[in-house]
């Protein structure tokens, strides 16, 4: 079992923001997690570029952004953050936009960048608990659903 406390602080949480777009969305998750001193500034451009050289793949389910960018030394620990959007802005990705949640990804290595990927992905491939993280007004709240 995760210790979504230890990965997901409650600093890492931005709850119903707005956003002008796909890079303002990510540079929102990019903050959090330097707020919770899992990366440096540099990771947050990091995670831009990814999206522009690879395009949109990082919204990996309808609604649903995986902000993320390799393992590097902008990354000061494994973490995550939690950005949901007032109002949701499209990325590009056909299939899968508009994007209204974007969870920030840091690994410090391949192995805890993939542990943190898997535990958060059982979680949000459920519909019953995604419904429920909708609507959660509190990081407790989540972290609750993701651990339930």
């Amino acid at each position: 079992m995760a210790d979504f406390k230890a990965f997901l602080p409650d600093s890492s949480f931005a709850l119903d923001v707005s956003v002008e777009d796909w890079k303002g969305a990510i540079q929102q998750a990019g903050e959090r997690l330097v707020a919770s001193g899992f990366t440096t500034d540099a990771y947050t451009e990091q995670m831009i570029e990814t999206v522009e050289k690879m395009g949109p793949y990082i919204v990996i389910a309808p609604g649903l952004a995986l902000a993320h960018s390799r393992p590097s030394d902008a990354v000061l620990g494994t973490g995550l953050s939690w950005v949901r959007l007032k109002t949701p802005v499209e990325f590009g990705n056909k299939a899968n936009d508009p994007v209204s949640l974007v969870i920030g990804l840091a690994g410090r290595d391949e192995q805890e960048h993939l542990q943190v990927m898997s535990a958060i992905a059982g979680a949000l491939t459920n519909k019953e608990k995604t419904a429920k993280l909708a609507q959660a007004g509190t990081p407790e709240e989540i972290r609750a659903i993701l651990e339930g």
